[in-house]
């Protein structure tokens, strides 16, 4: 949720500050790009350069800096208008004052005033502070401008009382705006499971049958669909791939009778599935339990057998789930997909044609035929993955809610 985004994080001169670093840490972590503007009181709690450090940008704390004898000037509506969002933590029971009435005396509420994004504050006081009539009415006048509390958290005060007033720890306000930023997205709520990357048939402790599939196409569609709001089970053959978003479960396996297994165990529960993955069509009929010898005189000869069908299974016994299929082909390549989502009952089918140039694994790019349950087919231009997973979400979406 928070990847790609320029989120600019403002800290107020609460002890809580030092938390920020963490807090810089974790929006890096998530795909954010940072930048930090920070009171004069804050950098006695925390220095600028840990976090401009972290955030790998400079920190602002002044309308002017003067380095050498050299001026400049820190632009504050810049700022407000490059950020997506804004956190402002800890917030202070002062600086939550000024920005509910619109004092304007540092470049922080200055930055403040000119932000045209959501803003988030998080609270950082004292108890009685935090009780304190004038506070509530600050949060209510903030949250009238359309500013987003982080509800600060119950525990021991710098004060040495123990009760509400600390600032919520840096994974709760990450996970605090990843899920408030989900809200009244298309796919929230929303369960889904999806298959990825190739299957290996073991042949013996060493070798194995397998194809070519990266499983980027698998990964690309879990990461838009948890973008979409959705939570997202990945069942994963064999990759290189990896992939960090506490919205995605990711699952190995090997084999086409692992991933068989996997997907049935979360198949009740899905809203949505999406078989991506290059299954293997055969195995071996006998698995030595030794590495075979080559034998100079004679062939090897590997006796195969079906593996089970996962997308045919699925169809099979469909409920409300909205089932989706991939079909790699070579000739005849729109009759035999509209043939297997037929086949399988399936919802839809995105066809891949290796006769397509930029089309198939192993590169960056995909060119796909969504076809729908009434046949109806839409063609896309060559893309990257990421752009044609925008695309199949876009098209399975409109179908949910049609």
């Amino acid at each position: 949720m928070l990847s790609g985004k320029n989120i600019l994080l403002g800290v107020t001169g609460g002890i809580a500050a030092y938390k920020t670093s963490f807090l810089v840490r974790l929006l890096i972590k998530a795909g954010a790009s940072v930048k930090v503007v920070m009171t004069q009181s804050a950098s006695s709690f925390v220095t600028p350069l840990t976090l401009s450090t972290l955030s790998k940008n400079p920190v602002v704390l002044d309308f002017v800096n003067d380095e050498d004898g050299s001026l400049s000037w820190n632009n504050h509506v810049e700022l407000g208008l490059w950020a997506d969002l804004m956190i402002v933590a800890p917030a202070t029971a002062n600086t939550l004052s000024k920005m509910a009435n619109g004092t304007c005396d540092n470049l922080l509420l200055a930055t403040y005033l000119s932000a045209k994004c959501p803003v988030y504050f998080a609270p950082a006081m004292d108890l009685d502070m935090y009780k304190h009539p004038s506070t509530k009415a600050t949060f209510d006048k903030l949250a009238a401008f359309g500013n987003i509390i982080i509800p600060a958290e119950s525990g021991e005060l710098a004060s040495g009382l123990s009760g509400e007033g600390r600032m919520a720890e840096p994974p709760h306000i990450v996970e605090f705006i990843t899920s408030y930023l989900r809200n009244g997205l298309p796919l929230q709520d929303k369960k889904v499971v999806i298959t990825a990357g190739p299957t290996h048939e073991a042949i013996d402790p060493v070798r194995f049958l397998g194809n070519r599939s990266t499983g980027t196409m698998g990964f690309e569609l879990a990461k838009r669909a948890a973008a979409l709001g959705a939570k997202v089970v990945l069942i994963s053959g064999p990759t290189v791939l990896d992939i960090n978003d506490k919205a995605i479960e990711l699952i190995g396996v090997v084999s086409a009778e692992e991933m068989f297994n996997t997907v049935h165990r979360y198949y009740a529960d899905a809203d949505i599935v999406i078989g991506a993955a290059a299954v293997a069509d055969y195995r071996p009929k006998f698995i030595s339990d030794q590495k075979i010898k080559k034998d100079d005189d004679n062939d090897m000869v590997i006796a195969l057998e079906r593996t089970k069908d996962i997308l045919k299974s699925l169809g099979e016994i469909k409920k409300h789930q909205f089932l989706v299929g991939f079909a790699l082909e070579t000739q005849n390549e729109l009759e035999n997909a509209k043939s297997k989502l037929q086949r399988k009952n399936l919802d839809a089918i995105v066809l891949n044609s290796l006769n397509d140039e930029g089309s198939g694994f192993g590169g960056s790019t995909n060119k796909i035929t969504f076809i729908d349950k009434n046949l109806v087919a839409k063609t896309f231009d060559v893309k990257e993955k990421s752009a044609v997973a925008s695309d199949i979400w876009e098209e399975i979406t409109s179908r949910l809610y049609a």
